[in-house]
């Protein structure tokens, strides 16, 4: 083999044009194995403009070879960092998915925008191949995620080096349901949105909940927490309301018709770790219905107790014991008392009022739960 690789190519060039008129499948394939052969042995040092010539002879013999020497070409070139960029693109959006499925799991040539293309328009054993990347941004696990099937689906939540959007999370919880694998995967997703883990555990059975605690001891208490709250957030119908919630809210609505509902009553409640009866005193008296006040008490920040508090005309220190409450229940480090004190009082009711008609919209716009 000539010491200078550049000139040797050049020189199989003129050999290709034989080959390619006149030579048989075997002589095409051989002399694809010694180009490949050369550009493996000097890719560290090849200029890009060497790297251009391998990627013309590469793709001039790939339109005359079958699939298991494409197959071979994939497998060996899929590891190079420096692989001819424009072969590696026509091997990943080949039909065949032996041709395919090396430069797809492997190359680091092909960048988001071939991945993506590759996702949307190939099979689904194409999919799985780029979910084992070593690393998937969140706008490819975005298509993996949509158009994937259940192999392919699990396939990414397992792959470490994936990330997700909120949008991918979501559609992911959404798949989770009645899938326990899925879900146990995606629970102990370290970055999953709190929101999303919450609806993820609220579905979940109990084998998703045991699995999760058992890998992860240390916040056994906090997926019980979480557990709670999230069942909370669950309930959209009063089929799903509990007897207790239900006697909860009977006791408040007495208290509330015979004018004994007032602001210590609700700290009462807050400083007792009583969620049902708080919430529904808070509705009473922002005149809101349940199920929007308890939408705005458990979302992640406390905006949604400051304005509900707002309208009702309540006291900072009401507000501070429904915060720590909130808080207590979901298993959280403290909130920022200073911080949503200074919001508190900021806060104009007029301003509250604006938001609560956003909440009420929302619930309105919202299906109706299953039966």
């Amino acid at each position: 083999m000539s010491s200078n690789p550049a000139s040797t190519s050049e020189s199989l060039l003129d050999e290709l044009q034989t080959t390619l008129a006149h030579g048989t499948v075997a002589r095409r394939v051989e002399t694809l194995r010694r180009v490949t052969d050369l550009f493996l042995s000097g890719a560290v040092d090849f200029s890009n403009e060497q790297i251009a010539l391998f990627d013309d002879v590469f793709q001039c013999l790939m339109h005359h070879i079958e699939n298991s020497a494409k197959a071979l070409l994939s497998t060996r070139l899929a590891p190079i960092d420096r692989a001819p960029p424009l072969t590696i693109r026509a091997l990943a959006f080949d039909d065949a998915i032996e041709v395919a499925a090396p430069v797809l799991s492997l190359s680091t040539r092909l960048d988001d925008e071939a991945l993506i293309e590759t996702a949307r328009n190939k099979s689904q054993a194409h999919l799985m191949a780029i979910s084992t990347r070593k690393i998937l941004s969140g706008a490819v696990t975005d298509v993996l995620v949509l158009r994937g099937n259940d192999e392919v689906v699990q396939s990414t939540v397992n792959n470490p080096g994936a990330e997700f959007t909120e949008r991918g999370f979501t559609r992911l919880v959404t798949r989770a349901e009645g899938d326990d694998n899925l879900a146990t995967c995606l629970g102990l997703r370290p970055n999953i949105p709190r929101h999303l883990y919450l609806k993820l555990l609220a579905k979940a059975s109990a084998t998703v909940r045991a699995r999760l605690e058992a890998a992860n001891p240390p916040l056994a208490d906090a997926v019980s927490s979480a557990v709670r709250e999230a069942t909370r957030m669950a309930r959209t119908s009063r089929s799903a309301m509990t007897e207790e919630t239900a006697i909860a809210h009977a006791l408040v609505k007495s208290l509330y018709d015979d004018g004994r509902l007032d602001e210590d009553q609700v700290v009462a409640f807050a400083e007792a770790g009583k969620f049902d009866e708080a919430n529904a005193a808070i509705a009473a008296l922002a005149s809101v219905s349940v199920s929007i006040a308890e939408n705005m008490m458990v979302e992640t920040r406390a905006e949604g107790v400051m304005i509900l508090a707002k309208i009702s005309g309540m006291s900072w220190s009401t507000v501070r014991a429904l915060i720590n409450m909130r808080d207590d229940l979901a298993g959280k480090e403290r909130s920022d008392l200073e911080a949503c004190k200074a919001t508190y009082e900021r806060l104009r009711p007029s301003t509250a009022q604006q938001v609560l008609r956003f909440h009420r919209m929302q619930q309105m716009a919202a299906p109706a739960p299953a039966a």
